[in-house]
């Protein structure tokens, strides 16, 4: 007998006929003669519903409450597929994240999870029950307050409960067929990839796929967790997100996907003092104010100037605190002005095959180069080749690169519900 952790997203639990459906899948996985533990997010735009009334009835939102209003939406959610896996004559149990033992530090909002002690939930397996957990959500034993993850969370809820309790696989169940070679939305000839590495997958996430949470996808490949990532519209096989064994000798394709984000914007920080350290003065005042940065660009020294520029990109949503935060410290640095560019697309290639192959920064530059697209900033890695480029230009750019490395298929991909989560 198999244990099987499955992930539904708010597109799969939208309503009360797609709780249907998720709860005759549950069904069929336990029919087959396998335990079952269920995480779920918040049905179909619950929790934006709820972030508009929280900002309808007051214009700032302490922390504690927000998470006490967001979690609400899986709470409604857990009891819902319960209800609807019962009235199909299997027992079924809900539990809050706290009740699954999922227990978080105490930041709010973007809590990271410290253990998982899923002792109740074992139980109900043992009893032949269905467990069904809310995703997204924590509990922190210092405060007694209840926490939650951040966007995405519920797929690193599934993740962590799968190495717990030591699941044979965690499935999770999205609005498409598996992970594509490219965003199906956007490149509507994008092949289904049937397995990928997790570092592949934790490449691809980072540059922008939304197939996977980055945080669920690197909890997995840290902890050793199988994913198969499949629709919860149809029955087909998904893809299989895998660990690679130490010497195992397969072999890769070039290129595994393309991916595409439209969510960094860029800082230029401007006539920097040529001096050594002057970077990293930089660049603790933007870790001290809790910011990820992505790529960063120092350019030379223009002659005899003395001075130089440097850009990074980060989070849009962080752009404001990262341009307070060096505006504060002006004099100390001695840079002359900032400039901030919220017009900028990412556009990334992702291969394992890269490590063995020459050619394929000739093979990208060449197909951007025919798409007219002028190359802002370039960051690598072992497997990945990022460019920075303008915005309006992402979507044709990432059409032109994928047929370029020959990923396109002869079949058009389905999107079931629209929103890849």
């Amino acid at each position: 007998m198999s244990l099987i952790v499955q992930k539904f997203g708010g597109s799969s639990v939208a309503d009360a006929e797609s709780i249907k459906r998720v709860a005759k899948r549950i069904v069929e996985t336990k029919e087959a003669g396998n335990d079952v533990v269920v995480v779920v997010s918040a049905m179909g735009d619950t929790t934006d519903e709820l972030m508009d009334l929280a900002n309808e009835v007051s214009s700032s939102h302490a922390p504690r409450e927000l998470d006490m209003l967001l979690t609400a939406g899986e709470r409604i959610s857990m009891a819902l597929v319960a209800m609807a896996v019962r009235s199909l004559g299997y027992e079924a149990k809900s539990f809050t994240g706290s009740q699954a033992g999922m227990i978080t530090d105490a930041q709010h909002g973007t809590a990271r999870i410290v253990e998982v002690t899923p002792g109740r939930l074992r139980d109900a397996v043992a009893d032949g029950d269905i467990a069904i957990v809310a995703g997204f959500q924590g509990f922190n034993r210092s405060t007694g307050d209840i926490t939650t993850l951040g966007r995405g969370g519920s797929d690193t809820s599934a993740v962590a409960l799968a190495a717990a309790l030591e699941a044979d696989v965690c499935e999770i169940y999205t609005d498409v067929d598996g992970v594509f070679t490219a965003d199906p939305r956007v490149v509507p000839n994008a092949s289904k990839i049937h397995r990928i590495s997790s570092e592949e997958m934790l490449e691809l996430a980072a540059s922008g796929a939304k197939v996977l949470n980055i945080r669920a996808t690197e909890y997995a490949r840290r902890h050793g967790v199988t994913l198969h990532v499949r629709s919860s519209f149809v029955s087909d096989e998904g893809t299989i997100v895998y660990n690679p064994t130490e010497g195992e000798t397969v072999e890769e394709p070039i290129i595994t996907g393309v991916a595409g984000d439209l969510s960094e914007a860029k800082i230029t920080v401007a006539g920097v003092p040529d001096v050594p350290g002057k970077a990293a003065q930089i660049f603790t005042i933007v870790a001290e104010a809790d910011i990820n940065i992505d790529m960063i660009v120092q350019n030379v020294s223009s002659g005899g100037s003395g001075q130089t520029d440097i850009s990074f990109t980060l989070p849009k949503a962080e752009a404001d605190a990262a341009l307070a935060a060096l505006q504060a410290a002006q004099s100390q640095v001695g840079f002359t002005d900032l400039a901030l560019d919220e017009n900028i697309g990412k556009l990334s290639v992702v291969g394992a095959g890269m490590r063995t192959s020459s050619g394929v920064s000739a093979q990208l530059f060449t197909a951007l180069f025919e798409a007219g697209v002028n190359i802002d900033m370039i960051s690598t890695s072992e497997i990945r080749i990022s460019v920075i480029m303008r915005a309006d230009q992402l979507n044709e750019a990432l059409r032109k690169v994928h047929t370029a490395f020959g990923l396109d298929s002869d079949v058009e991909a389905v999107v079931h519900a629209g929103t890849g989560r």
